[in-house]
């Protein structure tokens, strides 16, 4: 299994950025599908999720409003919309993959079943 983050760079406050992760190896659409964020020396907080066929997401407080979650099961690939950069939102951004349908999505680490390597966002003030 891969999961392949991209999309990330440098952009000043107030501006926005869409990362993508696609992934390889699984079937795509039996996984829920999240965005977490590392900022430097702090732990992987949980950013936001959608489920296997996109009908549902749930949101962190600090990315609801600002950020939109969406996939296309069709090309395997989940997608992170930012906009409205925050400094604060500065920080390497991981997609992960969580197996099965839930009622709860899942929100915390250990729920996730694959990892991608990161990408890192760079918010400019």
């Amino acid at each position: 299994v891969q999961l392949q983050a991209s999309g990330g760079g440098l952009v000043q406050t107030g501006g926005s950025l869409r990362l993508s992760c696609a992934a390889s190896g699984l079937t795509f659409s039996t996984y829920n599908m999240g965005w977490f964020r590392q900022a430097p020396g702090k732990e992987r907080d949980f950013v936001g999720v959608i489920n296997w066929d996109g009908s549902r997401t749930h949101y962190t407080d600090s990315a609801k409003d600002r950020f939109t979650i969406s996939r296309d099961n069709a090309q395997n690939t989940v997608y992170l919309q930012m906009n409205s950069l925050r400094p604060e939102d500065t920080a390497v951004y991981y997609c992960a993959a969580a197996y099965g349908s839930r009622v709860l999505l899942p929100r915390a680490f250990g729920e996730y079943d694959y990892w991608g390597q990161g990408t890192l966002v760079t918010v400019s003030s």
